[in-house]
């Protein structure tokens, strides 16, 4: 790239595709490509943008994201796919920055890059350092469960939640979904961990906006070995050692009062893994913490264009 990188985001007016733009537009060191408002679907104006910009972000459904990857003719542009289209196509680098010490590299000499799910990014971020340090050799069954804001569900829930009458709002306090135990991060899950079964995952949406958890209790009566709480979190420290947007919180959770909020990290590019631990019982959950705008689609994308482009990861992030 000479001069200052020129970035467009197709699919601008989504959930993802606002946080990342607000974001981008307070940066003096990127040009950011914006189509005017009738322009905004015209297939013309965006092949232009698509092949004018050096990193297209697209913000869009699966098929919608397909199709704008073959307006591309510039050889030179890099695309980020916020969709889950290329999760597991083995021709696109999964864009978890901190998923291996050598993801940063992949990444950086890639021209198609995945951002991650929200969800998978927090399953992964827990189940993969088990199973590529060894403690777990892949073959176990993980059960895996999310809970949101609505604000995942892109502009259609949003509204649900936010423009409903009195007498609608019961229903929508809070529900289960996928209860054919068929969603759509299972695949990128399975793969980026290393596992060689499907895990089973049910999400919730909870009734505030934003923020998730993602529980993943650890089959540690599949292994033989002995394992105390000291050995698991040795390993997440290891694996996460220096990263600055994940941390591995390193407490005794006893207390009565004891919260774990999903809200908590709002905002911020921040992924917290909390091990949850009874040694007597031998049982282990390990929770990760996260804000499914910011680390869990937005904040992730904003840290992978940052190492595109040769600046602190942590540029306009927190």
């Amino acid at each position: 790239m000479t001069g200052k990188p020129k970035i467009f985001i197709d699919g601008e007016a989504g959930t993802t595709g606002l946080q990342i733009s607000d974001a981008l537009q307070a940066r003096k060191d990127i040009d950011l490509i914006q189509l005017p408002y009738d322009e905004r679907k015209t297939r013309t104006s965006r092949k232009n943008a698509i092949n004018d910009a050096d990193i297209v972000i697209l913000c869009l459904p699966d098929e919608a994201a397909k199709d704008a990857v073959s307006l591309l003719q510039n050889s030179d542009t890099t695309i980020i796919d916020a969709s889950s289209a290329h999760r597991t196509d083995s021709h696109w680098s999964y864009g978890f920055t901190e998923y291996d010490k050598s993801q940063r590299d992949e990444i950086k000499s890639s021209k198609r890059i995945s951002n991650p799910g929200c969800y998978a990014i927090g399953a992964v971020s827990i189940i993969h350092p088990l199973v590529s340090s060894g403690l777990f050799n892949g073959s176990e069954t993980f059960y895996i469960h999310g809970l949101s804001g609505y604000s995942g569900g892109g502009k259609n829930l949003i509204s649900q939640f936010e423009q409903t009458t009195k007498e609608e709002s019961v229903t929508l306090s809070g529900y289960d979904y996928s209860l054919n135990l068929n969603h759509k991060h299972v695949p990128e899950i399975k793969l980026w961990s290393g596992v060689k079964k499907d895990p089973t995952f049910l999400p919730t949406v909870g009734p505030y906006k934003q923020g998730m958890l993602v529980h993943v209790p650890l089959p540690l009566g599949e292994i033989r070995k002995k394992v105390t709480a000291a050995d698991i979190r040795q390993i997440y420290s290891e694996h996460y050692e220096n990263e600055k947007f994940i941390k591995v919180i390193d407490s005794n959770y006893t207390g009565a009062n004891d919260l774990l909020n999903p809200q908590a990290l709002n905002g911020s590019n921040q992924l917290h893994l909390h091990l949850l631990y009874s040694q007597e019982k031998q049982q282990s959950i390990m929770v990760a913490q996260l804000d499914n705008l910011g680390k869990g689609a937005s904040g992730q994308c904003i840290q992978t264009i940052n190492s595109l482009i040769g600046v602190e990861e942590d540029t306009g992030l927190i």
